[in-house]
Parts: structure tokens; C-alpha cells; sequence
């Protein structure tokens, strides 16, 4: 059986705090590899207009192919429709994976807005990546208790600060790795 950590997002765009950080939860949780899986509609995100999956796909292959304990999957895109974290570790439990999914403090925080919490805490280990500065303990909230904290280096780079770098023309180099940059030049993504 294999250790995985599932590390899920919208990557619009993958950026090096993804992957510093994936590489120390990695290390960390001694896991056997890292599937990042790039949503195709996130549920928290309705409405907002996102890069189409195919690039955010390709972006995340990019950063990640020096590495071979990341993978990439393209289950949710290929699924179609809002993309929800718990039909997604459904299938990969279903292989015979032990999972452990990586989410945000912040996701924590809404956590008990996800489809179906309760059971996506059955199937899987929730490690939530918090800084310091960021209390593991929250009385009004259940699931505090029922998930392991890690203390994650402060990589403070946003996709959305990068999107709205380009849009701006200023520089994105230092806060993605070089061939995501040219691709994201090549294909003109994230231009007004």
C-alpha cells in the first residue's frame, strides 16, 4: 500500500511555494510521493473564471517533472464538473492507497463547508499545513482535533499576485520555475 500525499488545488498558476512546500510535507510525513491534482472546478470558486484545465495541467507537468517523487493527475479535469475532494480520494483509496490530504489553515477554517467532512476524514489523514504564527487549537471548531498540523517554512507567493504581475508586465522570475514562465509567455496566459 502505498503512502501518498494528495495535494489538490486550482494552480492558475503552480508556483515555487507549491513546491517548496510539497517537497517539505514530503520529507515531513515521510511519504512515498506527492500527486498533485489540479482541479477542474473548484466548488469554492464558482463563478470565477479560471485558466482553462489544460493549462493549468500542462503548468503543474512543467514544475514538476524534475522531480520524481511528484506525479501529477489529471483525475479531477478528466472527471469534469466541480471538482470535490472527496469523490477524488474515493478513487484513489479504491487502488489501495494510504492517503493523506495536504489542505490549507485557511481550508481548515471552512472546512465544514466541503462536501461531506466527516467522511473524508475517515478516509484519509488531513494535514494541514499552518505557520507558526497560526494556533492549532480552535474550540468552536470540530475538526481542529481531528487533523495533524505541520508547521510549514512561510512562502509568501500567491497565483494571484503572479497573475497580477503579468497583467501589470512586471517580472514573475524568482517565484516560478523558468519553463513554467516561458510557457506562461508562449501562451500568452494571464494577459488583460
Amino acid at each position: 500500500m502505498a503512502k501518498i500525499g494528495i495535494y489538490g488545488g486550482t494552480f492558475d498558476p503552480i508556483h515555487l511555494g507549491h513546491l517548496i512546500t510539497a517537497q517539505f510535507v514530503l520529507e515531513q510525513r515521510k511519504l512515498e510521493k506527492i500527486l498533485f491534482i489540479p482541479c477542474n472546478i473548484s466548488p469554492h470558486k464558482i463563478g470565477f473564471h479560471s485558466t482553462p484545465a489544460e493549462h493549468r495541467l500542462n503548468m503543474v507537468k512543467i514544475a514538476t517533472a524534475s522531480n520524481p517523487l511528484f506525479e501529477v493527475s489529471d483525475y479531477e479535469i478528466q472527471k469534469g464538473d466541480v471538482s470535490y475532494t472527496l469523490d477524488t480520494i474515493k478513487h484513489f483509496v479504491d487502488k489501495g492507497n494510504e492517503i493523506e490530504l495536504v489542505i490549507g489553515y485557511d481550508n481548515l477554517l471552512v472546512f465544514d463547508k466541503w462536501k461531506e467532512p466527516d467522511e473524508i476524514l475517515k478516509l484519509a489523514k488531513v494535514v494541514v499545513l499552518k505557520r507558526h504564527s497560526q494556533s492549532g487549537e480552535n474550540k468552536s471548531n470540530k475538526y481542529f482535533s481531528q487533523v495533524e498540523f505541520l508547521d510549514t517554512p512561510i512562502i509568501d507567493i500567491s497565483s494571484t499576485d503572479i497573475r497580477d504581475r503579468v497583467r501589470n508586465r512586471k517580472s514573475i522570475k524568482y517565484l516560478l520555475p523558468d519553463d513554467v514562465i516561458d510557457y506562461i509567455n508562449r501562451n500568452e496566459l494571464y494577459k488583460i
